[in-house]
């Protein structure tokens, strides 16, 4: 089965369901971007399977941008060699998985769903057509920059682990055009510099009420301010339980430290803001890359799909650290004082932070006028301008 295939009332899961429902869509593009001067079409990874034919019938260079790390990337370039070579290589839990000229992966940090009969259907339906696209786009371009992951930059670009990549282009941190307004600033205007702890999971993770009590616990032992933005549990959204994490059931002096949000927040505001000193989040990677930017140390707590690699770059960059023995989110339940000492270690280790603000340095070197992202920005926009004349 794959993404082109008629729409299967078998599959259930609304992610695919989604995707299934825009590749079907994607046939009516054809006639519209035939009839007008498209120089370029840019899309997400998991539309590629059709934007590709698409593309390539009508002679327009087809770009993706990618929303992952470089390294989760080519775990996903490479699944046509892996499923290749043994169709149950995610059907093992111990070992490694080995891309070439690159470190191998420990199973343990692939993601749970490919892991699982039940979900794994995710490979065949989803990924791998798309993966065996790649060999007919024109090139990638991601949201990191060389010097967060040089290593696997390189080995990608060199032509060494797949001969039928299209090349790389590392173009970030990227950050927002236009900065949301945010309720939460003039809160934050009344801390002391680096004196608060960002708490987001994200709009998709679902953290158990007995999880969250000891993270609540974490947050009162470190004795910090701290933005806890809560969002996904329905069961404590729809309850009486959110007065326990945000009422007066909350320790004396603790209402006056923390502020507990419900709903979206504009992170990329919170995370520029110079109270900020630390943030808890489960390391996706567009957080990632904010944290980076603004130099912010992380507490990375893995839940799902390329956490666990992205927590392994967070560590190695020296962005944050990341406890490999509390598993995915869910698998244990971890308690207050661990987190609490740990936020402590964020809050007021100064060679965390000092590490965390040369990631900072490096960020925006990049970005600046002659700096790596900003020079192959420029190279891809030499390159359309080219195809235009």
């Amino acid at each position: 089965m794959d993404l082109r295939a008629p729409l299967d009332s078998a599959i259930s899961d609304p992610f695919i369901m989604h995707f299934q429902n825009m590749n079907h869509s994607l046939d009516q593009l054809k006639p519209i971007l035939s009839s007008l001067p498209v120089n370029a079409i840019f899309s997400d990874f998991a539309i590629a399977v059709k934007l590709a034919e698409i593309s390539a019938d009508l002679d327009i260079p087809y770009y993706i941008v990618a929303t992952t790390s470089a390294q989760f990337f080519s775990l996903i370039a490479y699944l046509p060699v892996l499923t290749a070579e043994d169709p149950n290589v995610f059907s093992k839990p111990l070992g490694d998985v080995k891309i070439q000229e690159l470190a191998p992966i420990r199973k343990s940090s692939i993601p749970p769903t490919w892991m699982d009969d039940s979900t794994n259907y995710l490979l065949p339906v989803f990924l791998l057509p798309n993966a065996r696209s790649l060999a007919k786009v024109k090139g990638v371009l991601l949201n990191t920059f060389n010097w967060f992951e040089p290593e696997t930059i390189a080995a990608l670009n060199s032509g060494l682990v797949l001969n039928s990549l299209p090349p790389l282009f590392p173009i970030g941190p990227l950050r927002s055009h236009e900065p949301q307004e945010s309720d939460h600033l003039p809160w934050l205007d009344e801390k002391p510099a680096e004196s608060v702890v960002y708490v987001n999971f994200g709009s998709r993770e679902v953290m158990s009420t007995d999880q969250m009590r000891e993270l609540r616990k974490g947050l009162e032992i470190c004795g910090c301010n701290y933005l806890w933005v809560i969002k996904g549990n329905e069961n404590v959204h729809d309850s009486r339980e959110l007065q326990e994490f945000s009422g007066d059931s909350s320790p004396e002096g603790s209402k006056s430290r923390g502020k507990i949000i419900r709903g979206w927040v504009d992170q990329e505001r919170i995370l520029a803001h110079p109270a900020i000193g630390g943030f808890v989040n489960q390391c996706e990677w567009v957080s990632v890359m904010q944290a980076a930017w603004y130099g912010v140390p992380m507490l990375a707590w893995p839940h799902h799909c390329d956490h666990k690699m992205n927590a392994e770059t967070v560590e190695k960059a020296g962005l944050g650290i990341w406890i490999k023995d509390w598993g995915w989110g869910g698998e244990k339940l971890v308690n207050g004082k661990e987190i609490g000492l740990l936020l402590e270690q964020i809050m007021g280790d100064w060679d965390i932070k000092k590490a965390a603000k040369n990631v900072r340095e490096k960020a925006r070197e990049a970005c600046e006028v002659g700096g790596s992202s900003e020079k192959v920005l420029m190279k891809v926009i030499a390159m359309l301008s080219s195809k235009q004349k």
